[in-house]
């Protein structure tokens, strides 16, 4: 177990990619477990997919911040844009910061690529030297930059379960060229100007109120539109599903412990830098998921339990950019932090299911 040297009480966090899925749900959960402190919320929202549900993870995060002694300012902003990242930086003092926004998708890089330059890389690179900055700007600077890579970075690696020793020189993605370039400029900075950062690579995360391309919301989508959903690879995919609050308790767990500062042999900075998967570690066949993914449905009352759903169903190839199996090896995470995710698609599928039943029927 690492030691938490990293207090969040009282201090200012910075959450790009707020009100997006994972950081919502992350500062709901800072909102209801910090006792002072500010926490800055900083997202574009964009167009990729529905203002509108980014707008309802706001709201939600904004009813979390009126009973929270935790004060939360949203700005809305692009992190490509570098003025405001410096302006946010020299403002705001943030002690953590947590940078989740970036442009997602596998299959959207492929018609519009310089989303991802944009996001992922030249953001990343602005927050990157905001923190380099930082240090000689205010009292004690950033002590911990936390980032979002993702399982992506595998690409079609043979060997599972997928381990962060593995080499991952061959993306099939844009999206995956990015989050790993993400990581290498990151551990540059780590070791140039001695920044505590860690990388945490998702997989396939999922939950209420999740990304609307995302299969398991999408499918729902189509289902209830009477469309057919379309399963690639004939089905014969494995994902590593991973419910949206156990992603969360790994992104906090890891907060609260930044890499310690040390110098090596020759006198220069050893670079403070670590780097995660966060996946359940134990893959589902695509398949199978569906069938959960139904039965949910119709016990939510969403579908009714005479849907045709083998009318509804196509099987057809592979998709460019798309790999057939993620499966994390979580064991670092777990013996850093004594955690692994736990939750079942069983449950986190009916979790789904209940929340949209109620958004899109008030909605």
């Amino acid at each position: 177990m690492l030691d938490k040297n990293v207090e969040l009480d009282g201090k200012t966090i910075l959450v790009t990619g707020s009100p997006g899925f994972i950081g919502a749900n992350l500062v709901m959960r800072l909102l209801n477990d910090m006792d002072a402190g500010r926490i800055i919320s900083l997202d574009a929202i964009t167009d990729y997919y529905d203002p509108q549900l980014k707008m309802h993870r706001l709201e939600k995060i904004n009813e979390k911040a009126a009973q929270s002694n935790t004060e939360h300012i949203f700005m809305k902003g692009d992190i490509a844009d570098k003025t405001l990242v410096d302006h946010v930086f020299e403002t705001y003092h943030p002690a953590v910061v947590v940078n989740l926004a970036a442009q997602a998708g596998v299959r959207y890089s492929i018609d519009h690529p310089e989303s991802y330059i944009s996001s992922n890389i030249i953001g990343f690179f602005n927050i990157l030297e905001a923190c380099r900055n930082s240090s000689s700007k205010y009292d004690g600077g950033v002590e911990h930059l936390v980032y979002a890579s993702s399982s992506s970075v595998y690409g079609g690696n043979k060997k599972v379960p997928f381990s962060t020793e593995d080499k991952v020189d061959h993306p099939v993605s844009l999206y995956a060229a990015t989050k790993k370039s993400d990581e290498l400029i990151a551990h540059s900075y780590a070791k140039l100007f001695n920044i505590p950062c860690t990388g945490l690579r998702f997989f396939t995360v999922y939950g209420p109120a999740g990304r609307p391309d995302m299969f398991y919301y999408s499918a729902t989508d189509k289902l209830v539109r009477g469309e057919t959903i379309q399963i690639f690879n004939y089905g014969n995919c494995r994902r590593d599903f991973t419910y949206i609050d156990d992603i969360v308790e790994g992104i906090v767990r890891v907060m609260r412990s930044a890499p310690e500062r040390a110098n090596g042999e020759d006198g220069l900075p050893e670079p403070p830098y670590r780097l995660y998967n966060i996946g359940g570690g134990t893959p589902e066949n695509l398949l199978d998921f569906i069938s959960v993914l139904q039965e949910e449905l119709v016990q939510a009352g969403i579908l009714p339990a005479t849907y045709d759903f083998e009318a509804h169903r196509k099987l057809v190839g592979m998709q460019p950019g798309d790999v057939p199996v993620t499966y994390a090896d979580s064991s670092a995470l777990e013996k850093d932090f004594d955690f692994r995710p736990q939750i079942n698609i069983r449950t986190g599928l009916r979790n789904f299911a209940e929340w949209y039943k109620a958004y899109y029927k008030a909605e």
